[in-house]
């Protein structure tokens, strides 16, 4: 049979089957469907078979063949949870934080995200995507192909649909397959800092509305997800249950950040919504943990944002596993406490504070990633039908992505079948 692309002669080819046709729960986390001297084989932008290289060279012929040269062959990263539109930095938070100073603290200083969408407010679209551009080449280059990418730095109307408009205008122009999120509910701006109910009504009555408008106009293949982030200092339960009942009647998809600081009902809410992803998940108590367990909402993790902080608490991972959880991984990135653009250092942070294996830490950052944003039929996997995301790893075992940490791994990304990263 005559085809686009093999790989051939990967050390290992992890091809990462799906559960049950879903993501990969509890102890089945971590079957990466491995073959030893691994290929695969390309046609119309998709995987149409996996075996070892000599069981696809006898059944196949491709106009291009790629050597992986025994490095490790594995899915394009799926990234879950990014703020990745924004404009300037926090460089001088980060330094009263590293002095003392509380991200709570400086947040109700005025500083922390209000401090972003003043100038995230302030900028140009054209200087918005040209920011955002810089970090998408970065994370692609670290072997993200698929993005999740929240507005919030505007929690006003016109600069949120600026958000909304970088962010379709990236997805067209950029290799990587962006998914927006809705995320005017990330904090109270201040104009409504002594009347924060008003800002919900806003929210609910002009907001959703508006970004539902835009989302049409933009030629969106759906609406965006709506995200709220419930915790002390931003939104409360009753909050953001009724911003995020009011999104999921007018059709949006649904995310949470729940229990960062504190844990306030926030998974149980994201249960009971049958939301898509509940993410963060630090403090979340044993009860909801076993909820989120028997649901099908995915629990992401964001371990680079306490490592951020130089806090010490993470998501309680092998107990989310143990209740039967799905379980991703994420970057967060952001220019407060995660300004990280490396898939490879959230899975070798994961491998050290979530005590997840290196094989559950790759799982996590693709299928179940994947599984996380609603794509999970489509990307994160190498199986037969999925897209032909790639990354072809200098890497000579799997297990390495978690053992090493602060360089970069990826030898070349592979996207839609085409080379975009590298000289294989």
């Amino acid at each position: 049979m005559d085809v686009d692309l093999i790989i051939h002669s990967a050390t290992q080819l992890c091809t990462i089957p799906p559960y049950a046709g879903g993501p990969q729960r509890s102890d089945h986390l971590g079957d990466l469907g491995l073959i030893l001297d691994g290929a695969l084989v390309v046609n119309k932008r998709r995987v149409v078979a996996t075996g070892t290289t000599p069981e696809v060279r006898a059944h196949f012929r491709a106009a291009r063949e790629i050597n992986a040269r025994g490095r490790v062959v594995c899915p394009g990263f799926v990234d879950p949870h990014t703020h990745l539109v924004w404009a300037g930095d926090r460089a001088a938070e980060f330094e009263q934080r590293v002095a003392g100073a509380t991200y709570m603290e400086i947040m109700a200083s005025g500083g922390g995200i209000m401090s972003t969408v003043r100038a995230t407010r302030a900028a140009s679209t054209s200087t918005l995507i040209a920011e955002t551009r810089a970090r998408l080449d970065r994370m692609l280059a670290h072997g993200t192909t698929t993005v999740e990418v929240k507005t919030g730095y505007g929690l006003e109307t016109a600069t949120e649909l600026r958000q909304l408009e970088a962010i379709a205008a990236l997805d067209r122009a950029h290799p990587a397959t962006l998914v927006p999120t809705f995320l005017g509910a990330h904090a109270i701006p201040a104009e409504y800092r002594q009347s924060p109910q008003a800002y919900v009504d806003l929210l609910i009555t002009e907001m959703l509305p508006a970004v539902a408008d835009k989302a049409r106009e933009l030629g969106l293949a759906q609406l965006p997800f709506c995200d709220v982030f419930c915790e002390t200092g931003a939104f409360d339960l009753a909050q953001s249950r009724a911003i995020l009942e009011a999104a999921q009647r007018m059709g949006f998809p649904l995310k949470i950040h729940a229990d960062e600081f504190a844990p306030l009902g926030g998974t149980r809410l994201a249960v009971d919504l049958h939301a898509t992803s509940a993410d963060h998940l630090v403090t979340t108590p044993p009860d909801e943990i076993a909820a989120l367990g028997a649901a099908q909402t995915v629990a992401v993790s964001l371990p680079a944002t306490p490592f951020g902080l130089g806090h010490h608490d993470y998501t309680p991972a092998r107990a989310l596993l143990a209740a039967g959880g799905a379980l991703a991984l994420a970057t967060d990135c952001n220019p407060g406490t995660a300004w990280t653009e490396s898939m490879p250092f959230i899975i070798a942070l994961a491998c050290r504070y979530l005590h997840l294996t290196p094989a559950q830490a790759l799982v996590a950052a693709t299928l179940n990633a994947a599984c996380a944003v609603g794509l999970g039929d489509k990307v994160g996997s190498l199986t037969p039908g999925y897209a032909a995301d790639i990354l072809v790893l200098d890497l000579p075992d799997y297990r390495h992505l978690g053992y090493r940490f602060g360089g970069n791994p990826v030898a070349g990304v592979i996207k839609h079948g085409e080379i975009v990263i590298g000289t294989l």
